[in-house]
């Protein structure tokens, strides 16, 4: 319970300071024993209130007052691998600086910037949200995830960092579980964890026991792999996927905790690793792992950045789905090809296709070509129209209830969050000049 946030809200809703405290009583000792929640109530009510009143300093008044779009994270479907997620991540791409490699308005697997005589590849990935009470997969699956970033672009992976966050009311033996899982992907694949931050969500003003984390990883290469680079007639080849945070999440809230099991792997690390003892990612165009929105989200972003179009064929996609987990969705109705699998996707010359094909195989990693690049803008499957939905694939009880549809009001949502964005961005360039000024006023000073 995000105490600070409740404040807000009743003090909006004009409740008498009186009802404030009471509620704030009840939700503190739904938590916690053996404390004043009376005093504790009154300071946080006393905080909040003090925090609200307006700043002085004309630049203060404006940076302190967050941007407001009139859009939630739910409105817009941040987070559930959507094109909703996909709009907002653009706008987000658009406030980055700096020169980068790869450009994050591409939306690709991660980033990159020269590093002397090697190029540095960098990506985080932010723990499965249904995850926080089962913190050893979690941390197993973000590291995974973390390092799959890095590898489709063609990097070696050279080192971890994890960022764990646990409300106050959390057991620290949710700590040691994610670290753990972090460690065992780190042995398995040989990437050391170095460094991480561990701290409090929210501080004393959030109660309970969830947790928020990620992972990133740091990569170095000497060539990038981008999706820009697609070409039309490449072959698109893809390696079984057996799921990752997402499967596993399935698993575990429809009561087939078994299935998790075979998400426990890094097969995805070693089908990268084939290429590189073959020499065969000179052979190759572009990479990616299949999680943003599934096949549906992935593909159509890559004719977004590449400017091509793609054929896909159903029968081949089946093929390399894990059968366990592809019987799971299936008789969940879970439409597999938008959720993330965690397989391999290479983009790569017809004539180069069946040398990695058979790298794969002699590697015991199962692959089949799934389609063809071509020209045009969209993405066909057997011939229809393939789009990612407005939210990924529901794969939990309550992800169907809320569905996959586009809001009525959606673009009013986005105009608002474009503005959202515009405020953001003038109040970077505010501080930037407020910056200049005072350094140069300093150096004259001297």
């Amino acid at each position: 319970m995000d105490l600070e946030g409740l404040v807000n809200r009743l003090l909006e809703r004009n409740l008498r300071q009186e009802e404030i405290l009471q509620r704030l009583k009840e939700e503190i000792l739904t938590w916690k024993k053996g404390v004043d929640a009376g005093a504790m109530g009154r300071a946080i009510l006393d905080e909040v209130m003090l925090s609200r009143r307006h700043a002085k300093d004309p630049l203060l008044r404006v940076i302190l007052k967050p941007s407001t779009a009139g859009a939630t994270m739910h409105d817009l479907g941040v987070g559930c691998r959507g094109e909703g997620d996909f709009f907002v991540h653009r706008l987000i791409a658009e406030l980055a600086c700096g020169d980068s490699l790869i450009p994050p308005n591409q939306q690709d697997d991660a980033g990159a910037v020269n590093g002397g005589d090697k190029i540095i590849v960098a990506s985080i990935d932010g723990t499965h949200s249904r995850l926080s009470d089962f913190p050893f997969i979690a941390g197993f699956h973000v590291a995974r995830a973390a390092i799959r970033d890095v590898v489709v672009k063609g990097a070696k992976p050279v080192a971890l960092i994890d960022d764990l966050h646990l409300a106050d009311d959390g057991d620290v033996g949710k700590l040691f579980d994610f670290v753990a899982g972090i460690s065992a992907v780190s042995e398995l694949s040989n990437v050391p964890l170095i460094a991480g931050s561990t701290l409090r969500i929210g501080g004393d003003m959030v109660i309970g026991d969830r947790m928020v984390s990620g992972v990133a990883c740091i990569g170095i290469a000497d060539r990038l792999l981008k999706r820009i680079d697609v070409r039309e007639g490449d072959a698109i080849l893809m390696t079984q996927g057996s799921g990752g945070g997402t499967i596993a999440t399935t698993a575990i809230y429809s009561g087939n905790h078994d299935y998790v099991r075979e998400t426990l792997n890094i097969d995805f690390i070693t089908a990268v690793n084939i290429l590189h003892k073959n020499d065969l990612l000179s052979c190759v165009h572009a990479m990616l792992d299949v999680t943003n929105g599934g096949l549906r989200g992935d593909t159509n972003e890559v004719c977004r950045t590449a400017g091509v179009g793609i054929l896909l064929e159903e029968k081949g996609i089946r093929s390399v789905i894990n059968e366990h987990v592809l019987e799971l969705l299936d008789r969940l109705e879970i439409d597999y090809l938008g959720v993330s699998l965690d397989s391999l996707v290479v983009f790569c010359p017809q004539e180069n296709k069946d040398q990695i094909l058979r790298a794969f195989k002699n590697g015991n990693i199962k692959a089949a070509e799934i389609g063809r690049v071509t020209k045009g803008s969209e993405v066909l499957l057997d011939g229809r129209k393939f789009s990612p939905r407005f939210r990924e694939s529901a794969y939990t009880p309550i992800k169907k209830v809320i569905g996959e549809s586009t809001p009525s009001h959606d673009a009013n949502l986005r105009r608002g969050a474009e503005l959202a964005a515009q405020m953001a961005r003038n109040k970077a360039k505010m501080v930037i000049n407020y910056v200049k000024k005072n350094r140069a006023q300093g150096e004259m000073d001297i």
